[in-house]
């Protein structure tokens, strides 16, 4: 086959990974909304990430301890403890607000660590940033629609939620330049287990063999899920696959529509992308202003900015 029919391949691939990924979060979150009704999502949250905790266990096998080795262990345990408040807020979020809503609220993650950078990386906002940030966010009022509709709380929770995985993002660009993918992966996960361990413990309630089963299944779509979204910018460019991103909030729509009868309006429509769209132009931004000179091997090339499930 020619150069250029590998390429198509590869792009082709990326796309369709990108788009079974964000299949299988909302999937997951989906799940996650049916299942809060019997156990808290606090006791979901921490559930999910033991049973994740052990799909790690064939990286351990494969890699031996290796990958357990950092200098940097202060940051990993931040880096967990902003990852486990997005995830517990994003969990709560789910039980509170339509679906469609929420993904679209979601895509304000970049926006929020663009915002972050500025007193922690002493990044400098430039015109062309700060008009896609007044964009971002007005896509987030027209969702809201402050003055006209009561801003609910679910929505506060679901910005507060974006906000903490932009800090989570913020400190994994700190331990990518030192750590391993994959010794990132796993105290990132390990931290997870360990932050929403206490919470759960307020709210514990044994689950049943079904239960388990639904949270095996949680794990799974979730673990599956972000390696294909890894995949997928593996595979192909990102400026290329990111506006697939998108059929996120499409899938919310429709799982939202057939499992909770929930019909999203047209101002979470149109506000959600206008989020996406201000949000992947900083993606774009981030992948084209990067140093020129390519990573080493352990340290992963800017990518964009998935939000935690």
């Amino acid at each position: 086959m020619t150069k250029t029919g590998d390429k198509l391949s590869a792009n082709v691939q990326g796309i369709l990974l990108m788009v079974g990924a964000t299949m299988l979060l909302t999937s997951m979150s989906t799940i996650v909304r049916t299942q809060s009704g019997d156990l808290h999502p606090f006791e979901i949250a921490f559930l999910r990430n033991v049973i994740g905790v052990t799909m790690l266990l064939p990286l351990l096998i494969r890699y031996g301890i290796e990958p357990l080795r950092t200098r940097r262990i202060g940051l990993m345990a931040l880096r967990g403890a902003f990852n486990a408040a997005a995830m517990i807020l994003y969990f709560v979020a789910l039980g509170l607000m339509p679906l469609s809503e929420l993904a679209a609220l979601s895509f304000t993650t970049p926006l929020f660590v663009a915002i972050l950078a500025v007193p922690i990386l002493k990044e400098r906002l430039g015109p062309r940033r700060i008009m896609s940030l007044i964009i971002g966010f007005s896509g987030a009022l027209i969702i809201l629609r402050p003055g006209i509709e009561v801003i609910d709380a679910s929505a506060l929770v679901a910005l507060g939620s974006a906000a903490s995985w932009g800090a989570a993002v913020l400190v994994i660009k700190f331990l990518s330049r030192t750590d391993s993918p994959v010794t990132i992966t796993i105290y990132g996960l390990a931290f997870l287990t360990l932050f929403t361990f206490p919470p759960a413990l307020f709210v514990w309630q044994w689950p049943t063999w079904e239960q388990m089963g639904w949270m095996a299944v949680i794990a799974a779509l979730g673990t599956v899920g972000q390696i294909m979204f890894a995949q997928s910018m593996k595979r192909a460019d990102a400026t290329l696959v990111m506006p697939f991103d998108f059929t996120k909030l499409l899938w919310a729509s429709l799982l939202g529509f057939v499992v909770f009868s929930e019909v999203p309006t047209v101002w979470t429509i149109v506000g959600g992308t206008v989020i996406f769209a201000s949000s992947t132009y900083f993606t774009y931004r981030e992948r084209h202003t990067a140093q020129p000179t390519p990573p080493a091997e352990s340290e992963p090339s800017p990518a964009p900015l998935r939000f935690p499930h």
